[in-house]
């Protein structure tokens, strides 16, 4: 099939381009790129005027809910919603039930993103057996099934010989071990960011070290092994400057961020006008939303590659 996409921002970060132009692909690979190309014979012509035309969006952190949650999502609707917003690839998260601790659970996951998907799924698999903490997986097993990385999705892997011992055996396979940067003893029963806005509408406080001292373990037992640690959801300024100092170190360590994270702050647990409660529940997420000063931070981390 011949394709051509006139009149749109073509956008491709690798190689440098922003232009307005035409884009013409032939089965799906991609045959000229100028600002006006002329139509060849039998092609399918799409205007673009007013679009941008990029490369497929990567989902790092996706949670199709299947099996277990399909009432929730599904990997049919979840790549549906994907393909709809741009995205072609997500990495789907293993707190399923029962969770991506297996060969056979990997290669359901694949199966059906095979059999009812519309984008590329890649499954990742979990650090521990049962997402319980306490025995690693057997990850060379998953690795060789399709996981394309190691998660403790939901809490974070809290024993700290336990995680080094998953960043060199995921170190060994050339993949990463992705946490959820959470110390449970400080951020016990914590619903808001801790400061002056959840102490005046009487929530507890969930402070920003919870996030902070685990981040810091991680990237030490990841200098440590050489392994690489992947940083899921980082939401706070001291963390990006974590990171920002062990990028400079040499650590092999990424991070990722949310949307609501880069573009929000606790203020939206404020009341709207109406609401019975004083506080707004649609603003509570995990980790908790934070302030100005930690958005800034990440949208600036954003901004460096940090």
């Amino acid at each position: 099939m011949s394709l051509l996409i006139k009149g749109g921002r073509i956008i491709d970060p690798q190689r440098g381009i922003d232009l307005v132009g035409d884009l013409w692909l032939q089965e799906g690979i991609v045959k000229g790129l100028a600002e006006h190309i002329d139509v060849p014979p039998r092609t399918r012509v799409v205007d673009a005027t007013g679009l941008v035309v990029c490369p497929g969006f990567i989902d790092l952190h996706c949670h199709l809910r299947e099996p277990g949650d399909s009432h929730k999502e599904t990997i049919a609707t979840g790549t549906a919603a994907a393909a709809r917003g741009g995205f072609t690839t997500v990495c789907a998260m293993p707190n399923t039930r029962p969770p991506i601790d297996s060969t056979v659970m990997v290669e359901l996951v694949l199966r059906k993103a095979r059999d009812e998907g519309v984008v590329r799924v890649l499954p990742i698999g979990c650090v521990t057996q049962g997402r319980e903490g306490k025995t690693l997986t057997k990850m060379e097993e998953l690795a060789q099934a399709g996981a394309i990385g190691f998660r403790a999705a939901g809490s974070p892997v809290g024993e700290d010989d336990l995680m080094r011992q998953a960043l060199e055996r995921a170190a060994a396979l050339g993949l990463p071990i992705i946490n959820h940067c959470e110390d449970l003893g400080i951020s016990r029963g914590g619903v808001m960011n801790e400061g002056e806005l959840a102490a005046s509408l009487g929530l507890k406080g969930w402070p920003a070290l919870a996030e902070e001292a685990m981040v810091a373990r991680d990237i030490a037992l990841a200098e440590s092994t050489g392994g690489h640690l992947h940083l899921a959801h980082v939401s706070t300024a001291g963390g990006v400057e974590l990171v920002r100092r062990a990028k400079e170190r040499g650590v092999f360590v990424t991070a990722e961020a949310t949307p609501h994270h880069l573009t929000i702050t606790e203020e939206w647990a404020r009341a709207k006008p109406g609401h019975q409660r004083p506080y707004n529940t649609n603003a509570k997420v995990n980790p908790p939303l934070r302030t100005q000063r930690d958005v800034d931070a990440l949208v600036q981390g954003l901004k460096d590659g940090v």
